[in-house]
């Protein structure tokens, strides 16, 4: 091939590609997601990674965000095929969808789980992406949720969280309707709250002094009042403190839907250390209308936001009369390893998925060492012969490179023997094992090269 005709292979811009030990960290992940959302009676469910405008864009969310989808001969052929559709940015918006859709076929509180990928018009960044994995639970009631739900929502990522083993994290827990009510108390007109938390949301990223400055310069807002309304937003959470101030029937809603969910996640067991009220957690989305969740790592507050959520009550308004509040949470998987790579949070370790190489030292021993690798399988030990046919010191180190934990070696007087040897290529010892004993010495050995 002439040097003219090869493409120079280069990555587009947020859409990542990890390396092989990065991604088994990433299966590792998704594996334990899946778990505690099934643990917790959720059921799994996929959609189209495509829906039509209308339904991404039902919500007012921006256009640039979103990634339309043609046909390359759609044009040539005189038409415009496809172009109605557009890849989900979310799997909020196409759960609202289905649900109206199925609804006479689902049964309610209908609680589902859905991993895959979602693609945004982002401009890629650290711990940014255009596509990326997202991991969501809801639930979704039919007419009525109670807020029994709001509670175990944080209940599942606090298991996920605990198991993954990312150091100390915070769940953080607010009321949309009590910064509503406050706005509200504080003469903040109503066409203006959807900013208004937007800039309050942004208090962790942009500053105390940026946020006033927002405030008073973008909403008009006298400085008086912005004061007031950050004074709010950064106090310590009292419930009983929240209660006592009139703010208004909205505000005094929120108050009491929230002191509900607190009652929820002490009856629960959720671990006190794990999650507390914060008043600034707002969520950008217009959809959110009550409990809204974020969290983050304590010791770790430059990697951000790490998952969020919450309330919705007419989510599915735009696709149905029926009323279908919901609850829900999500973890951007990608973006939240991405940043946990960074912060040396999370370490990728081997390059294979497998804990034991047999090498082969001879072709005549092919056919046994092929046998030895599918009795391990069969024991369902993950397995890899090394097939090429190079010198032993050579296939050790292939096994060291990959990260294997265990070097199952066999030669001729082995073979004849009816024994092996079993290397540990963390520590390079070598011990001897009769072939009758193949899996009990390899489970036993590779527990203990995997004990730290």
């Amino acid at each position: 091939m002439a040097d003219s005709a090869i493409v120079k292979p280069q990555p587009i811009s947020g859409f990542p590609e990890w390396l092989p030990e990065e991604k088994l960290v990433e299966e590792r992940l998704l594996r334990v997601i899946r778990e505690e959302f099934e643990r917790y009676a959720f059921t799994p469910l996929e959609t189209a990674a495509v829906e039509r405008k209308e339904v991404l864009q039902a919500k007012g969310v921006v256009e640039k965000e979103i990634y339309a989808l043609s046909r390359l001969a759609a044009e040539a052929e005189g038409g415009d095929a496809g172009t109605e559709m557009a890849l989900h940015f979310d799997l909020t918006v196409p759960l609202a969808r289905y649900v109206a859709q199925n609804f006479a076929r689902l049964v309610f509180p209908f609680r589902r789980y859905q991993i895959q990928k979602v693609w945004r018009g982002e401009r890629p960044q650290a711990g940014r992406f255009r596509e990326f994995y997202q991991c969501d639970i809801d639930i979704v009631g039919n007419g009525a949720l109670g807020l029994l739900a709001d509670a175990e929502i944080p209940l599942v990522i606090n298991a996920i969280f605990e198991r993954v083993g990312i150091g100390r994290f915070l769940i953080r827990i607010n009321n949309r309707k009590i910064l509503q009510g406050f706005l509200e108390h504080a003469g903040v007109p109503d066409p203006a709250f959807a900013q208004a938390l937007r800039i309050v949301d942004a208090l962790e990223k942009i500053g105390e002094a940026k946020v006033l400055v927002q405030l008073e310069n973008e909403l008009g807002l006298d400085a008086d009042v912005a004061s007031t309304i950050l004074a709010f937003v950064t106090e310590e959470a009292d419930i009983a403190k929240l209660k006592a101030f009139d703010g208004g029937p909205r505000y005094q809603q929120g108050v009491a839907e929230l002191a509900e969910v607190i009652e929820g996640l002490e009856a629960l067991g959720m671990p006190p250390e794990n999650w507390t009220v914060d008043l600034s957690i707002a969520r950008g989305l217009d959809y959110y209308t009550g409990t809204v969740y974020e969290t983050r790592l304590v010791d770790h507050p430059e990697v951000g936001s790490i998952c969020s959520g919450g309330r919705y009550d007419d989510l599915a308004s735009s696709f149905t009369k029926q009323r279908l509040p919901g609850v829900g949470i999500s973890i951007g998987l990608t973006r939240m390893l991405s940043r946990l790579f960074d912060a040396g949070l999370l370490t990728p370790g081997p390059k294979t998925p497998a804990a034991v190489l047999v090498t082969v030292m001879d072709r005549a021993q092919l056919a046994d060492c092929l046998a030895i690798a599918a009795e391990l399988r069969a024991a369902g030990i993950a397995t890899e012969v090394y097939s090429e046919p190079k010198k032993l010191g050579q296939q050790l180190k292939y096994a060291d490179q990959k990260g294997f934990r265990l070097a199952v070696i066999l030669g001729e007087e082995e073979a004849r023997a009816g024994r092996f040897l079993l290397k540990n290529l963390a520590t390079a010892e070598q011990t001897d094992h009769p072939r009758a004993e193949l899996v009990e010495a390899v489970r036993a050995q590779a527990a203990r090269a995997a004990t730290p």
